[in-house]
């Protein structure tokens, strides 16, 4: 049975997917929040490794569903001929193809562009790669800790005078795929205009390299090499996350002379708002440590999300440092639905992150969650490829549907 029709900007656009873990998976869930068919091609002998993450049944790893919304699967065995024919198939009825599998697996597999285009003349080919699809390091593989440490983002990240830290958070996938979804919407928008199809060859580095910003010069101009620290910002003095009650925190930044009188009277700290160590600009700069030391003596015994309610009303710009139990009660982000409510097969309705734009008219739907594994088989092998039901069983007794 087909699929229902979802609507949204990209309603029409078919794209498969041959990805695993999460910057692939990532791209494909941006362009089916956009109302894309999005079609991932998987098998039970070669999962992606986020149906296996948390050791529970493949239909319900708690990672594979919180990134495959909307997403259909169809079970391919790739190690056959017959399978790859079949993806083929499946290619020549598609707009865009997306990978991030290994460098090398698709042209060894037949699966590179040129190979492609004589199925498909006019297709757009993304692949994703750590380093890229060429070069002296276009065949090495890695995740998301490896993109951002190669990338010179880590060592920006933690606080001065301690090792980097980096974040603990998949920004890097997440990053590189909502960069190949922005890049195939614009070689759709090239495909329109001219016709033609496009290879895009992604870098994960590059892509995380490209969110350093003036980082990356500033050597050549003030002859230091910049290092992580913290929440320092060469203007601004408070600025920083100020511990209060119940190991919450709140971000506090006082940017002129009227906010930092402001934010002393609302710490009720007349004696800080007189200090000579910090009755500039200049010199709260060069002593912020001792004021951030004084600062937090004053704020831990606040509530966080009433001291920063009073500091705004006082025009001090502060807000509560959020958790992700936060997020999760927020009522602002529940009422613009930033959050969607989506149904699995075997998890009943649950609670998504769903895209974070608002379209009208013509919003596409978000209201299926992940899918089973072939899940979606006979649609695509009924309906698409033209297959009869013998045809789908003979291929399923040998493993060719797998």
């Amino acid at each position: 049975m087909p699929p229902r029709d979802r609507g949204g900007p990209l309603a029409g656009v078919r794209v498969v997917e041959l990805t695993k873990v999460w910057a692939g998976p990532y791209a494909g869930k941006m362009l089916a929040h956009l109302g894309a068919e999005v079609i991932k091609i998987e098998s039970r002998s070669n999962l992606d490794e986020m149906r296996a993450y948390g050791g529970v049944d493949i239909d319900a790893a708690p990672y594979f569903l919180s990134i495959n919304q909307e997403i259909l699967s169809v079970q391919v065995n790739m190690k056959t001929a017959e399978g790859l024919d079949l993806v083929k198939r499946l290619v020549a009825t598609a707009d865009i193809l997306i990978d991030n599998i290994r460098p090398g697996a698709m042209e060894r597999s037949g699966l590179d562009y040129e190979s492609l285009k004589a199925v498909k003349p006019d297709l757009i080919q993304c692949a994703i790669k750590m380093w890229g699809s060429d070069g002296p390091l276009g065949y090495q593989t890695g995740y998301a800790p490896c993109f951002a440490a190669l990338s010179g983002l880590t060592a920006l990240v933690g606080h001065e005078g301690e090792t980097p830290k980096g974040m603990n958070i998949r920004y890097g996938d997440s990053s590189a795929g909502a960069c190949a979804a922005l890049a195939c919407i614009a070689a759709l928008h090239h495909r329109e205009s001219t016709g033609e199809g496009q290879f895009i060859d992604l870098s994960a580095v590059e892509t995380m390299t490209s969110l350093v910003g003036d980082s990356l010069f500033a050597s050549t101009v003030t002859g230091k090499v910049p290092e992580s620290d913290g929440n320092f910002h060469p203007e601004i003095c408070p600025h920083g996350a100020y511990p209060c009650a119940g190991d919450a925190w709140t971000s506090i930044a006082a940017a002129n002379e009227p906010e930092w009188q402001a934010l002393c009277r609302v710490l009720g700290a007349p004696a800080l708002a007189a200090d000579a160590r910090f009755a500039t600009l200049d010199e709260r700069l060069r002593n912020r440590h001792a004021l951030d030391t004084e600062l937090a003596t004053l704020t831990r015994s606040r509530d966080a999300g009433e001291l920063a309610e009073t500091l705004r009303q006082a025009g001090v710009p502060a807000f509560r440092s959020m958790s992700s139990m936060d997020l999760c009660a927020d009522g602002f982000l529940w009422g613009r639905e930033a959050f969607r409510m989506v149904s699995d097969h075997r998890n009943g309705t649950r609670p998504i992150i769903g895209p974070s734009w608002r379209m009208s008219p013509d919003p596409p739907l978000v209201e299926r969650g992940a899918p089973l594994l072939g899940e979606h088989n006979a649609y695509v092998y009924r309906d698409l490829l033209g297959l009869r039901e013998e045809e789908m069983n003979d291929l399923i007794a040998r493993k060719v549907i797998d």
